[in-house]
């Protein structure tokens, strides 16, 4: 898997680079990161790469040349993906998509945003990681990275560390995690969880992550069972928990 990442600021992305389970793909090379530095190919001889907006306004807007001879200088740009707050919100299904496209090019946009006709020549969808405003594109290509790197093979170790995951296809979030000691402070591991009874620990979990999804989520359950993708062992755990909680919300 090959991302090129345009920016700014390479310094930014490339700490994200040098730690934990990404850096260790790297060194592997199950995953290739190409980060090019928009500024080295401005014309300017100061290195300009924002102008004044066209029909005036606050801030500054990224120019097009920089932006055109960086994309152009990549031989295989794959899917180019825009970050910007107005795009696509990103999920755990276009992360999936997205780990088998092979080459990604992600634009990182500062100040105002980037030349709409970048957008209009090069790039194919646009992505937002949620709902509010950072300083520039670079946090989200690296949320991007991460959470598509996790999908190619080798990365993690273990394919058994994707299973069960928030938002997996259940669409549920994850249940709550224990290690040693059993009893810390006074405070005790789930006795099921201690039990060596695997089709009861299989029940709690199940149990632990509706409920996690109604306290933390409620909005997913309400769209489940507004789907009918709940099944009946679902729907029966849920009245349960219903009573146990005495919500009448869902």
């Amino acid at each position: 898997m090959k991302f090129n990442v345009l920016t700014l600021f390479p310094g930014v992305i490339s700490c994200f680079l040098k730690e934990g389970v990404i850096s260790k793909a790297i060194e592997r090379s199950l995953i290739d990161i190409n980060i090019i530095d928009i500024r080295s190919f401005s014309s300017d001889k100061h290195k300009k790469v924002d102008d004044y907006p066209f029909g005036g306004g606050d801030g500054m807007v990224m120019m097009p040349d920089p932006l055109f001879r960086a994309i152009e200088s990549i031989e295989d740009r794959g899917r180019v993906i825009y970050v910007s707050p107005r795009g696509t919100k990103l999920n755990q299904n276009k992360v999936k998509e997205l780990s088998g496209v092979g080459t990604i090019t992600i634009i990182c946009g500062r100040y105002e945003g980037i030349d709409q006709r970048v957008i209009d020549k090069f790039v194919d969808e646009e992505l937002s990681i949620g709902d509010y405003i950072l300083t520039g594109g670079e946090i989200p290509a690296a949320v991007i990275i991460d959470s598509v790197s996790r999908y190619i093979g080798g990365v993690l170790g273990s394919t058994d560390s994707l299973k069960e995951e928030s938002f997996d296809d259940t669409g549920l979030v994850e249940y709550d995690h224990y290690t040693r000691p059993s009893n810390y402070r006074g405070s005790r591991v789930p006795d099921v969880l201690l039990s060596g009874d695997h089709k009861r620990i299989k029940e709690w979990r199940l149990k632990n992550r509706l409920k996690n999804t109604i306290l933390h989520r409620l909005d997913i359950i309400i769209r489940l069972i507004e789907a009918g993708k709940l099944d009946k062992d679902y729907l029966k755990l849920l009245q349960e928990l219903r009573k146990e909680l005495n919500d009448e919300r869902y």
